[in-house]
């Protein structure tokens, strides 16, 4: 039997929140607790903020260096993770989420990642290359003059078949008059 992470995590961080807010509001009292909740999810949505915007640039600046931007796809998607768990109330899930906004922190993630990531690209957009196809697609492209029809009489479907009605034939066309 295969052990899933997931559901572990998911009975057993929500028990450290409870037990987490139950000594820490012991020790500081009910408002100053919920005080603290609330300013880690502001502090949260301004490094979200701030550090989102500058992943944008340097994932913009890989993009106009042709590069492909891997690691700071993943940086992002671990800026996008901490700033949810800065969001969701808990001491346990803050600690997480401020360790995911430190750069080194990343770094290491990415590391240890990296060589599972693949990383597809499609060409797009405007320009002389964008929406060429590959060569052997089967598109022909001839002029009528170019064109000439070579039947093969023992196709079933040649017009020297008397059972199949075709144009200018007796018989063309279906039995409901189309």
């Amino acid at each position: 039997m295969r052990f899933s992470l997931i559901p572990f995590l998911l009975l057993v961080v929500p028990l450290a929140e409870i037990a987490a807010f139950v000594v820490i509001g012991g020790q500081i009292g009910v408002w100053a607790t919920l005080g603290m909740v609330l300013l880690t999810a502001i502090i949260g949505s301004f490094l979200l903020r701030w550090q989102g915007v500058g992943l944008f640039n340097r994932i913009n600046t890989e993009i106009r260096g042709n590069r492909v931007p891997g690691r700071e796809l993943v940086h992002g998607v671990m800026i996008l993770v901490a700033g949810v768990l800065l969001l969701t109330p808990g001491f346990v899930t803050d600690s997480l989420g401020f360790l995911l906004f430190v750069p080194a922190i990343r770094d290491l993630v990415w590391r240890s990642v990296k060589d599972r990531i693949v990383v597809q690209t499609m060409p797009s957009g405007f320009g002389p290359a964008a929406g060429q196809r590959q060569s052997g697609d089967g598109v022909v492209d001839l002029d009528e003059d170019e064109f000439q029809r070579n039947p093969d009489p023992s196709s079933p479907w040649s017009d020297e078949d008397e059972r199949l009605p075709g144009p200018g034939k007796r018989g063309g066309g279906s039995s409901n008059g189309l």
